[in-house]
């Protein structure tokens, strides 16, 4: 199971660390072809999403890793559940069906979560 988590984790902190470093720092001109939310989103909650992703990407891999406080990882891996959420809500109202990525990414911190409550 502990081999299952690190990959799973991993791979979903490698793809939060991507989108959320990109949100943090990119213009909205940037965002756009990627992410047509951003045009009714205001940059600064595009930004403190993009920030929040970075911080959970980490929360999943440097809590297990260091031994240090490692129910941060159940916590970050239900965030990013609670994320993906609100992300396909957010495309379903914008009448986008492309939700794909979404359900892939919510399964995926789902899986995360289950496993990680076996170190608790």
């Amino acid at each position: 199971m502990n081999v299952a988590y690190w990959i799973v984790a991993g791979l979903l902190a490698l793809f939060y660390l991507y989108a959320g470093g990109v949100k943090a720092v990119q213009s909205r001109e940037q965002l756009r072809p990627m992410m047509a939310w951003v045009d009714s989103t205001p940059m600064p909650a595009v930004r403190a999403i993009g920030v929040i992703e970075v911080l959970g990407a980490i929360g999943l891999i440097l809590p297990p890793l260091t031994g240090i406080a490692p129910w941060l990882a159940l916590v970050a891996a239900i965030g990013f559940v609670v994320l993906q959420i609100g992300a396909t809500r957010v495309h379903l109202s914008r009448e986008d069906r492309r939700i794909a990525l979404n359900i892939t990414l919510m399964l995926a911190a789902a899986v995360t979560v289950w496993m990680a409550t076996t170190w608790l």
